[in-house]
């Protein structure tokens, strides 16, 4: 009997992206291709860090940037910025990537967070209810080499741990804890079968008990407190805490430049229009959903939208948050619209596979998130400007929670560099070959003392480069609004 493969069964995604012939090496060969990777590029050598003779401005850089953000908004950005060098740094992602453009590169390939600061790990719940701590931010996201994400990652701590005022011994300790946890994670993620590796996961239950082993009192309240924070923030307290009834309809409150409802955004009579417009796309991005998850979307009904400024280095660029009701109008889902421009990498490791950049985020985040937002899906619009965007689409709260940073003493600092070198070493070896990359790290400390040298002297060119925008504000060059 033939079996006849129809073409017409294939899903227009397969049809446009046909999955490739995966060669299946044996671990042994994977782990020459790792060693065959630190004879190219030896591993201290990606402790060097020096500003190449023809570095770019960096005023230039972020300025480039912002020619395709809204222009009222670039202020804030700036003035958020210049908080501090660590604030800077955070918004500060195509600088790096500009420069790491110039480093060697091991070509042991992985999907990266192409923004993977200390800020960008942290706690959400997962389908199942349970908190889990992931990577959470993927705007940047594209496969490169794998150090790229590490050396953003550590060089973070060297930039946090300045702005704490924690002297150099205690920094350098800290740095070398991100790169060691990164290295001996990959090493155990490179022993396990791939089912077991797909499914490892940190649970916050897990950290929270850890945590209270070395913890004081105090530190374990602190602790606890911020995870029951976390648990609350939700559409439910987005409901309370954004919205107001006008005229007996809800309404997203007007907080300019932070939150501007939708009505003062668009032109005067295009506020029917720029309504039916946000319904139209929540049907267009309920086509990206599998099917159970687009059911559960279609038991909302769009009620209002409005823009908001969210993050650092996403200031400027567009993002609406949507007000949907369900089954009564106590019953809230708060979606955020995100715009999803070229990741900052492209220019320096190739463009995206994705048509999409929503699409490009999304899969990003599904091969490197332990569990993904069951709302996460994208869209790509032409606005009332007649300009052509790409956004992704994820619940606004869904018990998201961060490390606060300002209250962590060195002890906190050294758990919480464990905790991330695991979880980018996890997300890294889902996407990588955790295999070759192992072999290159090795045994030694050879990696980590590398990693934490880099840190240290990339902190150095990020002081640099705060104090060049500064300069270039006194100057009049940009605006920036602070005290938002």
């Amino acid at each position: 009997m033939t079996v006849e493969l129809a073409d017409a069964t294939s899903t227009e995604a397969e049809r446009k992206h046909p999955a490739s012939k995966v060669k299946h090496r044996t671990p042994t060969e994977r782990a020459e291709k790792g060693k065959a990777a630190r004879a190219k590029v030896p591993r201290r050598a990606l402790g060097e860090w020096g500003p190449p003779p023809n570095r770019a401005d960096a005023v230039d850089i972020l300025e480039e940037q912002a020619r395709t953000r809204v222009a009222e908004l670039v202020p804030v950005r700036y003035g958020r910025m210049l908080v501090s060098p660590f604030t800077f740094y955070r918004g500060g992602a195509a600088l790096m990537a500009a420069d790491l453009a110039e480093a060697p590169r091991t070509g042991l390939h992985a999907q990266l967070c192409g923004d993977a600061h200390l800020s960008n790990f942290g706690a959400f719940a997962a389908p199942d209810r349970r908190m889990l701590f992931s990577v959470n931010d993927f705007d940047e996201t594209l496969p490169g080499p794998f150090e790229t994400d590490v050396k953003r990652l550590v060089a973070s701590f060297a930039v946090a741990g300045r702005d704490r005022g924690f002297e150099p011994k205690v920094r350098a300790g800290i740095n070398a804890t991100v790169g060691r946890s990164y290295r001996e994670s990959m090493r155990r993620f490179a022993s396990m079968h791939n089912m077991e590796l797909w499914y490892a996961r940190i649970d916050v239950e897990d950290i929270v008990r850890e945590f209270a082993k070395r913890a004081t009192g105090k530190q374990q309240k602190r602790l606890a407190k911020n995870v029951a924070h976390a648990r609350t923030k939700d559409s439910l307290k987005a409901f309370g805490k954004l919205t107001e009834v006008v005229d007996g309809n809800r309404r997203i409150v007007s907080d300019p430049p932070l939150i501007v409802p939708v009505e003062e955004v668009v032109e005067p009579g295009q506020e029917q229009r720029a309504h039916e417009a946000f319904r139209e796309l929540v049907r267009v991005y309920a086509r990206t959903l599998t099917g159970e998850r687009r059911r559960l979307l279609e038991g909302f009904r769009y009620v209002h939208a409005a823009r908001k400024v969210v993050g650092v280095g996403s200031v400027g660029t567009r993002a609406w948050i949507v007000l949907l009701l369900g089954r009564d109008n106590d019953d809230p889902l708060f979606l955020q619209a995100k715009e999803a421009q070229a990741s900052v990498l492209e220019p320096h490791l190739g463009k995206s596979q994705f048509a999409s950049h929503g699409q490009r985020v999304v899969e990003g985040q599904r091969l490197m998130q332990a569990a993904s937002d069951v709302l996460l899906g994208w869209f790509n619009t032409q606005g009332l400007d007649d300009v052509e965007r790409d956004f992704y689409v994820r619940q606004l709260w869904d018990a998201k929670g961060s490390v606060l940073l300002d209250v962590l003493e060195p002890s906190g600092f050294e758990f919480y560099a464990r905790l991330c070198g695991w979880t980018l070493a996890k997300a890294h070896a889902r996407s990588g070959d955790a295999v070759a990359i192992a072999s290159y790290l090795g045994t030694s400390h050879v990696f980590e003392e590398a990693l934490a040298a880099f840190g240290e002297a990339y902190a150095d060119q990020n002081e640099r480069d705060y104090r060049a925008l500064k300069d270039a504000v006194e100057s009049g060059r940009v605006t920036a609004e602070t005290g938002l």
